[in-house]
């Protein structure tokens, strides 16, 4: 882009008011995406306009999510990403993130852990956070209601309890391995006043499981690890019906589970929902 084109989309952004109504954030989110695009090439007084313009979009969104997590301590969260998910025109599938996240980081507002206190054992993956458009395709997917317990096996710093907390009304449990991820999540969730959302530090084979309805894995291990993870749902779905909710690699060994079913294509990509397949009569 020209300067000359740089100078006159800066003049655009600069008189158009709408930039910071709260309905926008989707677009603040491209617009500095665009500016991080020009920090290397901008000097002089185009840098100067590129960062008040940048100094304005981020006040616009700090306001909102200071106003979403006044509205989340109130108990008004069901409904609140939901409804803006439904504007989304981009396909769910890919494991990107997008401006959704940046939202869910700025209403989370999570402390960094560190490198983490313990390290990982073999067959245990290193922790990406779920990106939040898959969440909320799981959480309409799977159903999930007040009545369920979401058990997030790898939680990790809690996106998804804390999320499918917030949109459902649903108790959520995360298992996560690092005690310095969970200090982090739990700090997050009181200061939202989510109290149906606990965090464990422990080995997720360790866990019990004997609450949860639907459990959700993004691929926090593999092997012997995730078959003895898979052993331990079997057992807990001879007992009573529950979900089994997956992303990333671990989606095509789950697939092969004869004890689950599905009744759409798994693709490593989207979150797969699997069932308790009903025993054939035959």
């Amino acid at each position: 882009m020209t300067t000359d084109r740089i100078h006159d989309r800066l003049d655009d952004l600069a008189c158009d008011a709408s930039l910071e109504s709260a309905d926008r954030w989707r677009w603040r989110a491209d617009v500095l995406d665009w500016l991080d695009s020009l920090s290397p090439v901008l000097a002089g007084g185009v840098a100067d306009r590129a960062q008040a313009l940048r100094t304005r979009l981020e006040r616009a969104d700090a306001a909102l999510y200071g106003r979403l997590r006044a509205a989340i301590r109130r108990g008004l969260g069901p409904g609140l990403f939901g409804r803006w998910q439904q504007q989304r025109r981009d396909p769910i599938e890919g494991e990107g993130y997008d401006a959704l996240d940046e939202l869910l980081a700025g209403v989370l507002r999570l402390a960094d852990p560190g490198a983490g206190s313990r390290p990982l054992e073999p067959e245990m993956v290193f922790y990406q956070p779920t990106p939040a458009r898959h969440v909320l395709d799981m959480l309409a997917r799977s159903r999930l209601g007040p009545r369920d317990v979401l058990v997030d096996l790898g939680s990790g710093l809690g996106h998804v309890p804390m999320l499918a907390s917030i949109c459902t009304g649903a108790r959520t449990v995360g298992v996560e391995w690092q005690p310095s991820h969970v200090q982090v999540a739990r700090h997050a969730a009181r200061a939202l006043g989510l109290h149906d959302v606990e965090f464990r530090a422990q080995d997720a084979r360790d866990a019990d499981l004997a609450l949860g309805t639907v459990f959700f894995l993004y691929t926090p291990f593999v092997g012997s690890v995730l078959r003895t993870m898979l052993e331990a749902l079997r057992e807990e779905g001879r007992r009573r019906p529950i979900q089994v909710c997956t992303f990333g690699p671990c989606t095509g060994v789950i697939a092969g589970e004869a004890w689950l079913r599905t009744d759409e294509p798994t693709r490593a990509d989207r979150v797969a929902v699997f069932q308790v397949a009903r025993p054939s009569n035959h």
